[in-house]
């Protein structure tokens, strides 16, 4: 159960890179404005703040990277389960604000991800 979970927990630390680099290079671009449904003006009036919101998703990322490589380097399993469950935990409630704010389906990709992970880890 531990492998898929972290398997989990990678593929979730690979989603949260892949919206960083939406947010912080492709924001303005037509990958970029696809995935967010956002026209050219309001792109490049947004960018900046884009930018600053990938930068956090590269953070979230960077913390789920560590947790899963926290065994290896420091062999302590309850530290690391501790460290995937906290960014996991930051990664879902992000995610609820988002489809309660932005638009309803970060609840699908983001958060349910992030709590079918924790749960998988937890069992």
């Amino acid at each position: 159960m531990t492998l898929i979970a972290d398997i989990l927990v990678a593929l979730i630390a690979l989603l949260h890179v892949y919206i960083m680099v939406l947010e912080m290079v492709l924001w303005t671009r037509p990958a970029g404005l696809r995935a967010f449904n956002n026209t050219p003006e309001k792109a490049q009036a947004t960018a900046v703040l884009a930018a600053n919101q990938g930068l956090y998703n590269g953070f979230l990322a960077a913390g789920l990277a560590f947790g899963l490589f926290y065994v290896p380097l420091f062999g302590d399993a309850a530290a690391a389960l501790h460290i995937k469950s906290f960014f996991l935990a930051c990664i879902a409630i992000a995610g609820l604000y988002g489809a309660a704010t932005a638009a309803r389906k970060i609840l699908y990709i983001q958060s349910l991800p992030a709590v079918l992970a924790l749960l998988l880890l937890w069992l």
